[in-house]
């Protein structure tokens, strides 16, 4: 006795669709399943014996082989589960076979025959609608993130039982369709009660600010110890425009893959901030693992990756980031794959300027010598520095600075700001995969920004002067065209550029070793 269903399962970010094989012949009794399982898929045979046995059914007492195909694709997770059953008790003839050929099947089984989620529906659902499927039977804890897929009919079920009155025709009272709810910002710090307002002085870090996430620049704040610099760096959040409907769907997958999405879960709508510890791993941090699995840069796609003592962090990390952030993406290669996912994010980075963290301060004598000081800086390579946008230092708040009663600019206020410099560049890079100045290339740079002649020459003096390299030299052009659009101004004059040119002085100084 034979029986096919179908199951899915997720490759990268990429969900595919898999054919269940299930063959029941005379033989030692006994269940076996090929195609490149895994752990948790060679395990789901004892799940599935159990799930069927207390759903009221009988698993035969013969030999049971299935398959999953294509055979040489590897197969990972537990949402094979629910096809493997309902195959099973097709093949034995408990179950009538009607309208599996256009249906597909996910879902985890526990003991009791109940359905728990799995994750990387999302890609799975879009791989379904891609591939023509009328139907997708799912976990209650997953139809949210599913249902953003229109074209297929997402059923939500709650057990095996309730599955199999789905097939068989029963009412569809029995499984019942969740809501699509909005995700906030999932495994990531809850950043809804941070705002620019709780944030005393620090004038000239608040623009910058507002300049990087106007353009979706990367920024370094260094300063002494209790400065504000991480305080200023969670507020972040707050002032980026909302993500377009395909930038949220994106990062709904990425965080549906990485089993961060939450139970009833839509799509997330609030750009990511991750904050990993200093002690992550590289391969934490570019992703990968046994089967790879996105890593914090791509966990902060399309949102912010914030590294809060910079120089704490080991050296092989943050050598990472550099093509990520050139790139846009990460590339993880196996021995039998390559895994390619998306890492276009704003880096956000705060450290403090020597090791003892008083260098430069007012109030408080650094005890560093020039030797440690030297040795500390070196911690970061000039390539990672050349990648960073803006420098700003974040000195110390005075007395009066903290307990003055003038109330501060809101993030609300400096969020429609950066929204309307975000529209400017939207419209001018038109229809382009390009959403801020900080993604454009040197072809959209040179077509796109129109500079003064004024403008022109102040640059051409600080490339003599400051010894600037061909990337510095884009990356001071792409901030400036970001201070014109905050200014409302469509060419670049010489004030965008000097300021541009005055946030890329630390930069320049730490390449060329000074």
């Amino acid at each position: 006795m034979f029986a096919k269903t179908f199951g899915a399962g997720v490759i990268g970010l990429n969900g595919v669709i898999f054919s269940i094989e299930v063959d029941i012949s005379n033989g030692l009794p006994g269940m076996e399943i090929v195609g490149l399982p895994d752990t948790a898929v060679r395990e789901s045979k004892e799940r599935v014996r159990a799930a069927i046995r207390n759903a009221g059914y009988e698993v035969p007492c013969r030999r049971i082989t299935i398959n999953l195909a294509p055979a040489d694709q590897k197969k990972d997770g537990s949402g094979l589960d629910l096809p493997i059953a309902i195959g099973i008790l097709v093949a034995s003839g408990q179950l009538s076979a009607a309208g599996l050929a256009e249906c597909v099947l996910i879902g985890e089984l526990s003991l009791d025959a109940k359905l728990r989620g799995a994750n990387g529906v999302l890609p799975m659902a879009i791989m379904c609608r891609q591939a023509g499927i009328r139907q997708l039977i799912l976990p209650q804890e997953n139809a949210a993130e599913a249902k953003v897929v229109d074209t297929v009919e997402i059923v939500a079920a709650d057990s095996l039982q309730t599955t199999i009155a789905v097939l068989a025709g029963q009412p569809r009272e029995l499984a019942q369709i969740a809501a699509v709810k909005t995700a906030g910002p999932v495994g990531a710090t809850v950043l809804s009660g941070d705002d620019f307002r709780d944030v005393q002085g620090q004038r000239a870090a608040k623009r910058a600010l507002e300049i990087a996430a106007a353009g979706g620049h990367n920024l370094l704040m260094t300063g002494s110890p209790g400065a504000g610099k991480t305080m200023l760096a969670r507020r972040i959040s707050s002032i980026l425009p909302p993500m377009t409907k395909d930038e949220a769907l994106e990062v709904s997958k990425i965080y549906s893959v990485a089993g961060l999405l939450g139970p009833m879960k839509g799509l997330i709508e609030q750009r990511p901030f991750r904050a990993p510890h200093h002690t992550v791993s590289a391969a934490a941090m570019a992703g990968g693992g046994r089967i790879p699995r996105p890593g914090e840069v791509t966990l902060a796609h399309n949102g912010v990756l914030f590294l809060d003592e910079l120089t704490e962090f080991p050296r092989q990390v943050l050598e990472v980031l550099r093509q990520p952030i050139e790139d846009g993406q990460v590339t993880v290669a196996r021995v039998n794959s390559t895994y390619t996912y998306p890492s276009r994010f704003m880096l956000v980075l705060a450290m403090n300027p020597c090791p003892c963290g008083y260098l430069g301060d007012q109030l408080r004598e650094c005890s560093c010598s020039p030797a440690e000081i030297k040795r500390y800086l070196r911690r970061i390579s000039g390539p990672l520095m050349d990648r960073i946008d803006l420098h700003i230092n974040v000195p110390r708040l005075r007395y009066e600075e903290m307990a003055g009663e003038q109330q501060a600019e809101s993030s609300y206020t400096i969020a429609q700001r950066v929204a309307a410099a975000r529209t400017r560049q939207a419209e001018r890079l038109g229809a382009s995969r390009v959403f801020c100045n900080a993604q454009m290339n040197h072809r959209q740079l040179k077509e796109q920004c129109k500079l003064s002649r004024e403008a022109q020459e102040l640059l051409r003096q600080a490339f003599e002067k400051m010894k600037l390299n061909a990337r510095s030299y884009d990356r001071i052009i792409k901030v400036a065209q970001t201070i014109a659009d905050l200014a409302g101004q469509q060419m670049i004059a010489y004030d965008h550029v000097a300021e541009a040119v005055q946030l890329r002085i630390a930069v320049a100084e730490n390449e060329n070793g000074n």
